[in-house]
């Protein structure tokens, strides 16, 4: 198998070029020109929740990005056969340190201010606010208040979470489904029960977990999967081809620890943040890490069961 290159930066931008350049690429393709910050909001009027697909990562990545977060749903099955025992040797590179760090996605104006020294508590209503009201036990009203910043940043704080600036963003949300899952993901019984291994993956929840019987032998993990027009198929399937090496033949990047179980749909690591907005283009994916432990637990045949609907698509 070909050597994979590790393409570096030649020469470090300035923070500011690195973000607007950034969320460029996060606008799609097709961007003909990089967005400038929005005037500050005028005295007074309340900011407007920013939609998931004008966030950005809230402290600057740095200049090594040498992978594309997004791989294709490639609708079709790829060309199955049996690697042989010296491809499979061969182990994916290493994430970058720091790349599935939890950084929160904010608006670009407070990712601007934050790199220009400019430190405060966010008065923006995120797009997960009501949710992140409720799980904190304060008034759930939607809007983002002193208080509600104050409460988030805590959370944010004692969870690692950067920045803390209080901002509602997917980062603090999926982090607290995350916990909240922990000791018993299906508590509520929507993944089905089997003799064998089911994979459950939970679209509303953005959760993965395998479970044997009722025994949970896997997760749960957070995870990201498709976004609106790129949708993960929902229902019953069984993994029919494992590929640790796989590479995306439209996109040509890497699918680390790849595990197919609908068409071009499978599970795969990423070299970033899961919790990336709006989502993949149809595949499961995971942090390296919880990847490369699932590809040690499932198997050939095993089931899965995908149920529920991303938020947002």
């Amino acid at each position: 198998m070909a050597r994979i290159r590790r393409r570096t930066a030649a020469a470090q931008p300035t923070a500011l070029v690195a973000l607007v350049t950034l969320f460029a690429v996060l606008s799609g393709p097709g961007a003909a020109a990089a967005p400038t910050a929005p005037p500050p909001p005028a005295p007074g009027a309340p900011d407007a929740p920013a939609p998931q697909s004008e966030l950005v990562p809230g402290v600057h990545p740095g200049p090594y990005q040498p992978w594309q977060l997004d791989t294709p749903d490639q609708v079709l099955a790829p060309q199955v056969y049996t690697p042989s025992a010296a491809e499979n040797a061969v182990e994916p590179p290493r994430a970058a340190e720091g790349s599935d760090a939890l950084i929160e996605y904010v608006p670009l104006s407070e990712a601007v201010a934050r790199e220009a020294g400019v430190t405060a508590c966010s008065r923006r209503t995120g797009p997960h606010q009501r949710q992140v009201e409720r799980w904190l036990r304060l008034k759930a009203d939607g809007k983002q208040s002193a208080a509600d910043c104050r409460a988030v940043r805590a959370f944010q704080n004692k969870q690692g979470i950067r920045p803390d600036t209080g901002f509602a963003g997917p980062v603090t949300w999926g982090r607290m489904q995350l916990l909240s899952a922990a000791k018993a993901p299906n508590a509520a019984g929507r993944c089905p029960v089997r003799a064998g291994r089911v994979a459950c993956v939970d679209l509303g929840r953005q959760l993965v977990w395998v479970q044997k019987g009722k025994k949970v032998v896997f997760g749960p993990v957070p995870v990201r999967s498709g976004k609106a027009g790129y949708r993960t198929r929902t229902g019953w399937f069984k993994v029919y081809w494992k590929h640790k090496n796989h590479w995306s033949t439209l996109y040509n990047t890497p699918m680390p620890y790849s595990q197919f179980f609908s068409g071009g749909q499978a599970f795969h690591a990423i070299y970033g943040s899961v919790y990336s907005p709006p989502g993949s283009r149809g595949c499961v994916n995971m942090r390296l890490a919880d990847a490369r432990t699932l590809w040690s637990r499932l198997y050939t045949g095993d089931r899965v069961y995908v149920w529920g609907r991303k938020p947002g698509t």
